[in-house]
């Protein structure tokens, strides 16, 4: 266990011995999961590549779609869900939610726009944290009269931090959303093989190599042919450049990120997501 997890056991005494009461085979996962990151991060340098500048304009023609209406709709929208929570008290942004990011704005944007121009039947994200893009996802769907979202998000220890998750989704999506709570390493192959197929496939948990690559060589499987994958905060983890070497029948465009305010902890102060396309 890391310092800061030993750190915190110290600190909260009863909730790790109820985490290990209910749960020792989650709570091993979660430790295990810390120690791979603590190694990664330490280990090795930052992922860094280039950006499309245009990533937006190049977003459709490699959709094989036509741009979609709705653009001034989802400003309108992500303006208010953002406004709402801040409201709330709840602060927005890079490290907001007990360290980890919000979803920015531009990769709720290019999830909207993917979902506009794809109109995916069935929705699989890993992470959700405070909601911010299973929100978007679920508005998306609903406006396209179609398609279902599953989410996967470990339950965290914090009881304080535990009652924010999915707290800007709101009430209004009980026949579209099914929130799993649980490690993706655990529900994922599961729910994948209960779905059969998916449309699109969103990670956005824990960003180490051995996470990302879990969880995209899974859904990669899951995912049919034209479907999408986006796979946040790349630029953290060489998760997607491992999964770029190991895998064809794709074409793919990295993204720059759009956050509230700069994230000191990334090489261009940002961040970077990408959005790919399964061609075979």
């Amino acid at each position: 266990m890391s310092g800061a997890g030993i750190s915190y056991v110290l600190k909260h005494p009863n909730r790790f011995a109820g985490a290990l009461l209910r749960d020792p085979v989650g709570l091993w996962d979660t430790v295990w999961d810390r120690l791979a990151q603590r190694r990664e991060y330490s280990g090795r340098p930052p992922y860094v590549c280039e950006a499309d500048p245009q990533w937006q304009s190049s977003l459709y023609p490699l959709l094989g779609a036509t741009p979609q209406q709705g653009i001034k709709d989802f400003a309108a929208l992500w303006a208010d869900i953002v406004g709402a929570v801040r409201a709330g008290g709840i602060d927005v942004g890079p490290a907001a939610y007990s360290g980890w990011n919000d979803g920015d704005t531009a990769l709720v944007r290019a999830i909207w726009r993917v979902i506009q121009a794809t109109n995916p039947a069935r929705v699989v994200e890993t992470g959700v944290g405070h909601g911010f893009t299973s929100r978007i996802i679920l508005e998306a769907l609903r406006r396209k009269g179609n398609g279902k979202l599953w989410s996967i998000d470990r339950p965290p220890l914090d009881p304080e931090t535990r009652s924010k998750v999915g707290i800007a989704v709101g009430g209004g999506f009980k026949d579209r959303w099914t929130l799993i709570e649980d490690s993706s390493r655990r529900a994922l192959p599961g729910l994948l093989r209960r779905l059969g197929s998916i449309d699109l496939f969103i990670h956005d948990s824990l960003h180490t190599e051995r996470n990302v690559t879990f969880e995209l060589d899974h859904a990669w499987r899951a995912l049919k042919t034209g479907g999408v994958a986006i796979i946040d905060d790349i630029d953290s983890n060489w998760g997607y450049d491992a999964f770029l070497k190991t895998h064809t029948g794709l074409r793919a465009i990295v993204c720059e990120a759009e956050p509230v305010r700069p994230d000191e902890r990334r090489f261009n102060k940002k961040g970077l997501f990408a959005i790919v396309v399964k061609t075979a």
